[in-house]
């Protein structure tokens, strides 16, 4: 037994070892292609390999409960538009450095103007205060991030750190040079973000995804759990709560939107009520997916048997 261990611990190395190395290679390879040109190609490329996977089912099974009058056509032609997005994105992360471009002449950028978010980026910029930033799964959401960065805001972004370290270290170099402070997710990460507040500086997570240890909401009708790190620091520390989300366009566009701070519920003690902040959060989001379905990630289990 001891020494099937010992062989299954080192053929997972192994194993780990050969996909670090593929996966820093690729990213290197695509790197040294035009952006727009590698992700036509992933784009095309998951839309032919997606439906023949598992997560095409799980995707399609959301899709029909949140959206219960489109019907089956509707909803295919919604995850084929999710499997081409989420090619883009892989591709365009080995870009992500690049990936900003805000040239206003003859509208040539490769991020269209919003003058709205950027008054708001402006005064977040120009204030002084801290604030907390969610984002969602859409788009190419780590534009978001480097937005922030692009626009001069101090900011620190809540990442996942992946399991294998050639990997992980190659992100963060990519990351590294365009977004603010990166933190990954942890016991520390809650005490590291308070101390980032305190400092004035403005902290963004993701908020989208289940949280078996989250707090229950409603989305599109349906329970769920949200991880609640967001509004447990804006309780910490009192400070405003936006949200980024980013929309793609033909001709791979974006856009950069930015919310005005939400109307953040508070209990009789005149505290952040954490449950219903992500509730007003949730909602935000759900807006947000209903806009441009196809381009949210609806390939991973929101709602989960309790």
């Amino acid at each position: 037994m001891a020494r099937n261990r010992r062989r299954n611990a080192a053929l997972r190395r192994i194993g780990d070892t050969v996909l670090g190395f593929l996966a820093v290679r690729t990213l290197r390879i695509i790197r040294l292609f035009d952006v727009a040109t590698t992700a036509n190609l992933a784009g095309r490329l998951t839309r032919w390999v997606g439906p023949w996977l598992p997560e095409h089912r799980i995707g399609r099974a959301n899709l029909a409960a949140a959206f219960p009058d489109k019907s089956p056509a509707e909803i295919e032609t919604i995850l084929l538009g999710v499997w081409d997005n989420l090619g883009r994105v892989g591709a365009e992360f080995a870009h992500i450095d690049r990936l900003w471009d805000h040239s206003r002449e003859q509208g040539r950028g490769r991020v269209l103007d919003s003058s709205e978010s950027e008054r708001i980026a402006r005064q977040l910029h120009n204030d002084g205060k801290p604030a907390l930033i969610f984002a969602a799964h859409l788009a190419n959401w780590e534009l978001a991030a480097v937005g922030a960065h692009a626009y001069g805001i101090d900011s620190t972004v809540v990442y996942r750190r992946p399991n294998n370290r050639a990997i992980s270290d190659e992100i963060i170099n990519l990351r590294a040079g365009c977004m603010g402070t990166l933190i990954p997710t942890g016991l520390q990460a809650p005490f590291k973000l308070i101390e980032a507040l305190h400092r004035g500086s403005h902290v963004a997570m993701l908020v989208d995804q289940y949280a078996t240890q989250g707090v229950p909401v409603t989305f599109f009708g349906r329970r769920t759990r949200a991880n609640a790190m967001i509004a447990r620091l804006a309780r910490h520390v009192d400070c405003p709560i936006h949200g980024a989300r980013v929309v793609r366009y033909p001709g791979d566009r974006f856009q950069l939107q930015l919310t005005e701070a939400i109307d953040v519920p508070r209990d009789a003690e005149g505290q952040v009520d954490v449950e219903r902040t992500m509730q007003v959060i949730t909602d935000v989001v759900e807006g947000w997916v209903r806009d441009t379905p196809e381009q949210w990630l609806w390939l991973h289990r929101r709602w989960r048997d309790e």
